[in-house]
């Protein structure tokens, strides 16, 4: 499994749109910035025929230490969350939609 990285992406914006390395690593360090405020404000981020993207809470909770069983309390924190497109889930599972939004 290969892992994309934010080099990748930025060469990538550079060979499709044109701008120069710098200014495409800029603009990919940029939409990142405000995916990244969005997220940390609460604030929910949806990329058309994409996902979305979410933070939720999950609650305090016992979990088990699965060596010795002991209970340890798990204590409440942020997730973040992904949620596929139907676009996504259709073009992974090789299915055609109709659509080319969502």
């Amino acid at each position: 499994m290969n892992t994309i990285t934010r080099a990748q992406l930025a060469e990538a914006i550079y060979a499709q749109v044109g701008l120069s390395r710098n200014e495409s690593a800029a603009l990919l360090e940029d939409v990142l910035e405000r995916i990244s405020a969005a997220l940390e404000a609460g604030r929910p981020v949806k990329i058309s025929a994409f996902g979305t993207f979410s933070v939720r809470q999950k609650g305090m909770r016992v979990g088990r230490n699965p060596k010795t069983g002991v209970e340890v309390p798990i204590m409440p924190r942020k997730v973040l969350t992904f949620r596929p497109s139907q676009v996504l889930k259709a073009r992974l599972n090789g299915e055609s939609t109709g659509a080319d939004d969502e």
